[in-house]
C-alpha cells in the first residue's frame, strides 16, 4: 500500500479550506435562530396530533446530511477505480439524480391523502401502510430494518478500522513508516458498542439534534481533508492515474473477480445515497408553517446536493491519486502527515458514533417503542420495575444535570447494540457489506416503494406518460440492484475462504 510522502507540499492548503468551510457553515446555520417560546406555543396549539415540533430546515438538513454521508464515502474512490473514468463519474451522478428525484416525490407522502393537510405518516412504513395497504408493510418493513441494521454493522466495522488506523499510525510515529505494526480491531469494536449503548438511551431524534450538528461538521472535515490529501498526492507524483475502461483495477486478479468487483462497486455507490429510508422520520421533526413537504424538499436539495458534490470530488480525486491501487477504505492509504491523518480518522469516528444513533433511533421509535410500552404489562408479576422511571443525577462545573431511563428501554436497546456489535465482529468485510447493503436497499426502498406510493398519492393512472416513465426508471434500477447483489455476494464468498472471524483487516 502506498503511503503519502508530503515533500514539497504545504498542508496548510488542506487545513485552510476545511477551516473556512466549517466556519462558514457554523455562521450560516447560526443565522437561523431556534424557535422562541412564543412560536413553540403556537406550534403546540396548531399541531394536529398535539405534539410540539421544533425542527427547522437547518436541523433537518443536519439530520439528513449525517444519515447520508457515512462510511459509504470511504469506499467511493475504490468504486470509481473498478468502473473507470467513464462509468465511475457517470454512476456517481446517476445515483444522486435518481435519489434526489424520488426523494422529492416521497416528501409529498408524509401526509395522506392531502400532502399538506392530510393525516401524518410518522415513518416510512406508516406511509406504505396508508398508501399501499398492509400487504406491502411486512415486505418493506423487513427490507428497511434489515438494511438499517446492516448500516449500523457497517458503521461499527468502519469505526473499528479508523480507530485501529489511529493506533497503527502511532506505531509508525514511534518506529518508522515501514515498521510492522499489526493492530487488532476487536477491542475497538467492543468500545464502540459500549459507547453506543449509552447514547441509545436518548428517547428520540429531537433529543439528539446537537449530535447531528456535530456529525455534520465532522463529516465535512474528514471529507475535505481526504480530498486535500488526494490533491496533495496527485501534486507530488504529478501523474494522473486511472483507466477509461472498466474492470481494469487490480493486477493479477482473475477476469471473473474483476467483473464481480465492478458489480460490487455499483452497490457501494448506491449505498452511499441511503436517504429515502429515513426521509419521513426526519420530516416528522419539522415544525410548520411552512408546510412540511415544502420544507423537506429544501432539505433534500441541500443534503443530496452537498453529498453528491463531496462524493464526486473525493471519488474522482482518489482515483487520480492512487489509480488501481486505491484501498477499499480510502483513509487507510494515508499515514503522513501523521497528525493530519489522525485528525481525519478521529473525525470519521466521531461522525460514525453519532450517525449510528440516527439509525438506532429509527429502531427505537418504531420497533422498540411498542415493546418498551408493552413489556411492563407483560411482566406485571414483577411489580413496577419495568415501568418505573429512574433518574441519574450528576454535576459538571457546578451545573446539575439529570438523565432519565427505564429498565425496559435499557434492556431492549442494550441487547440490540450488543447483538449488532457481535455480528460486526463475525463478518468484518467492509466493501462487500457496503455493496450488498446498497444492492438490497436501492431498488426496493429508494425506488420501487416511493414511486408506487407517489403514484397512489398523486392518482397517476396506469398507462399514461408519467406511469410509463416511472416503470422504465424502476426497471433500470432493478437491473443495477441485481448485478450489484451478485457481485457483492461473490466477493463475500471469496472473502470467507480466507477470512479470520473476529479479525478486522486494515
Amino acid at each position: 500500500m502506498q503511503l503519502l510522502q508530503p515533500q514539497g507540499w504545504d498542508f496548510n492548503l488542506c487545513i485552510t479550506p476545511t477551516y473556512l468551510t466549517l466556519s462558514l457553515f457554523i455562521s450560516f446555520t447560526s443565522a437561523f435562530p431556534s424557535a422562541s417560546l412564543e412560536s413553540m406555543e403556537m406550534d403546540a396549539s396548531s399541531a394536529d396530533d398535539g405534539r410540539i415540533r421544533t425542527g427547522t430546515v437547518w436541523t433537518a438538513t443536519a439530520h439528513a446530511f449525517t444519515s447520508t454521508v457515512g462510511s459509504g464515502i470511504l469506499a467511493l474512490p475504490w468504486s470509481v477505480a473498478q468502473l473507470g473514468w467513464i462509468l465511475g463519474p457517470f454512476f456517481l451522478v446517476f445515483f444522486a439524480a435518481v435519489s434526489y428525484y424520488i426523494a422529492i416525490l416521497l416528501c409529498d407522502c408524509y401526509r395522506t391523502p392531502d400532502p399538506v393537510k392530510g393525516r401524518r405518516n410518522y415513518t416510512y412504513m406508516d406511509a406504505v401502510r396508508a398508501l399501499l395497504g398492509p400487504k406491502h408493510v411486512l415486505i418493506s418493513g423487513i427490507m428497511q430494518y434489515s438494511v438499517l441494521w446492516g448500516i449500523m454493522i457497517g458503521f461499527t466495522i468502519t469505526a473499528a478500522i479508523s480507530t485501529a488506523t489511529l493506533k497503527r499510525s502511532a506505531c509508525f510515529h514511534e518506529k518508522e513508516a515501514n515498521a510492522k505494526c499489526e493492530v487488532s480491531g476487536n477491542s475497538y469494536m467492543i468500545a464502540f458498542g459500549a459507547l453506543e449503548i449509552l447514547l441509545s438511551q436518548f428517547p428520540n431524534l429531537e433529543k439528539v439534534t446537537f449530535l447531528s450538528v456535530i456529525a455534520t461538521l465532522t463529516s465535512l472535515a474528514y471529507a475535505l481533508i481526504a480530498l486535500c490529501l488526494s490533491i496533495a498526492k496527485f501534486s507530488i507524483q504529478n501523474e494522473a492515474k486511472g483507466t477509461i475502461m472498466v474492470a481494469m483495477a487490480g493486477e493479477g486478479l482473475a477476469t471473473s473477480t474483476k467483473i464481480w468487483q465492478v458489480f460490487q462497486a455499483l452497490g457501494n455507490i448506491a449505498f452511499s445515497y441511503t436517504y429515502s429510508m429515513l426521509l419521513l422520520e426526519i420530516q416528522d421533526t419539522l415544525k410548520s408553517p411552512p408546510a412540511e413537504n415544502k420544507a423537506m424538499k429544501r432539505v433534500t436539495l441541500y443534503a443530496i446536493g452537498g453529498t453528491a458534490l463531496f462524493y464526486t470530488s473525493l471519488g474522482c480525486m482518489g482515483y487520480v491519486a492512487f489509480g488501481a491501487d486505491v484501498p477499499g477504505n480510502y483513509l487507510t492509504g494515508f499515514y503522513k502527515p501523521l497528525w493530519l491523518a489522525d485528525i481525519t480518522n478521529l473525525a470519521v469516528i466521531i461522525h460514525l458514533i453519532v450517525g449510528y444513533q440516527l439509525y438506532d433511533q429509527v429502531f427505537a421509535q418504531t420497533i422498540f417503542a411498542k415493546n418498551e410500552k408493552s413489556l411492563p404489562t407483560r411482566w406485571q408479576v414483577h411489580g413496577s420495575f419495568f415501568n418505573k422511571i429512574y433518574t441519574a443525577r450528576f454535576q459538571y462545573r457546578k451545573q446539575d444535570y439529570s438523565f432519565q431511563f427505564t429498565p425496559s428501554r435499557f434492556l431492549l436497546r442494550t441487547g440490540f447494540v450488543i447483538f449488532t456489535t457481535l455480528v460486526a465482529m463475525l463478518f468484518p468485510f467492509f466493501n462487500a457489506i457496503l455493496g450488498l447493503l446498497g444492492a438490497i436497499s436501492f431498488w426496493p426502498l429508494t425506488v420501487y416503494f416511493p414511486l408506487k406510493m407517489y403514484m397512489v398519492q398523486a392518482n397517476i393512472k396506469r398507462g399514461n406518460s408519467t406511469w410509463m416513465m416511472f416503470q422504465v426508471l424502476s426497471l433500470l434500477c432493478l437491473v443495477v440492484s441485481l448485478v450489484s447483489a451478485i457481485g457483492s455476494v461473490a466477493d463475500m464468498l471469496e472473502h470467507l475462504k480466507h477470512a479470520q472471524l473476529f479479525h478486522v483487516k486494515l
